[in-house]
């Protein structure tokens, strides 16, 4: 008896024509694509692959003051800066910048937050008066300050002065100037990163809070229980930004010290600025600036690897 034989589905000449049809379908994605990318590609090219490619490429050359190669260096530029003491001093002051720096923008930005936050009557112009240096340019800032910390006419002298004190000079004793433009800073970045936690806290439910209320927490116990676990997102955000910003603090460092006195504020930015543009040595100043990198690549590794542990999503 001879069984009837079901002819293959779908036929060989179909599964050809699918499978040309399936690889058409995935090329023609792949392109589309690729040109909605083609703008930001063109800009990333541009403005950074092309500097980190060129910063990797003059670190191992020699070059003339109009930063063209003349010679193949190697490794000798890194192992002259690792021999260098003023590397290491730019390196330990932009290290205290930050740790002086980035706690304290944080503790004061969420301590405002968490103050007008609460519905009270009138708490939209603290908002604003809190979130208000985020308009301020760095130069603006500076200016400001410069004038603040002025030894004859600056406010604060004057106030040391009214209360028995002792007039600083600031700016120009290097016992204090780093710390004076650390606040600097501290009061440029608090309307940033006050607006960022103010809006994670908006967002936490206001029935976790009722609940705590019904359960008896104090205040102090919903905050550590329920304000701070829910903000974490946002706090390890902000901490991470302002992280950055500090080693790559610049500007105010420009206008208020210029790297002095006795290279007290001479920040590895400002380092890097002044060895390619005032000393007109490229090859050195790009190794300076490709450890720069490699610093805040591996300090933002770190705080992902093991401070995004404490983050709760919800």
């Amino acid at each position: 008896m001879n069984e009837r034989v079901s002819p293959a589905f779908p036929p060989p000449q179909w599964s050809a024509r699918i499978e040309r049809a399936t690889r058409y379908a995935a090329i023609k994605s792949w392109f589309e694509g690729m040109a909605y990318l083609l703008p930001s590609l063109l800009l990333f090219g541009v403005f950074l692959f092309y500097p980190l490619g060129r910063t990797v490429y003059l670190s191992v050359f020699h070059t003339d003051y109009q930063g063209r190669p003349t010679e193949f260096a190697g490794l000798a530029h890194f192992a002259a800066l690792l021999q260098d003491p003023s590397f290491w001093h730019s390196l330990k002051a932009t290290v205290l910048f930050a740790v002086f720096t980035v706690p304290t923008t944080v503790i004061i930005s969420f301590s405002l937050a968490l103050l007008v936050h609460e519905k009270r009557k009138g708490i939209g112009i603290f908002r604003t008066i809190f979130a208000s240096t985020m308009a301020m340019s760095v130069g603006v800032a500076s200016v400001i300050w410069m004038f603040m910390y002025n030894p004859a006419i600056g406010v604060i002298n004057r106030l040391l002065s009214a209360i028995g004190g002792t007039p600083v000079s600031w700016l120009l004793d290097p016992d204090t100037a780093l710390y004076a433009v650390a606040v600097t800073t501290i009061w440029m970045n608090i309307g940033f990163t006050f607006l960022l936690l103010l809006a994670g806290l908006e967002n936490i439910d206001p029935s976790l809070y009722e609940s705590a209320r019904v359960m008896g927490m104090s205040y102090w116990r919903q905050l550590w229980t329920v304000t701070v676990p829910l903000v974490s997102p946002t706090l390890f955000f902000v901490t991470t930004v302002s992280l950055i910003q500090a080693l790559q603090t610049f500007g105010q460092i420009d206008f208020l010290t210029k790297g002095g006195p006795v290279e007290a504020t001479n920040v590895f930015v400002y380092a890097i600025y002044r060895e390619a543009f005032v000393n007109y040595q490229f090859g050195p100043a790009s190794a300076q600036a490709l450890l720069l990198f490699l610093i805040i690549a591996l300090v933002t590794f770190l705080q992902f690897r093991f401070a995004e542990r404490k983050v709760h999503y919800q």
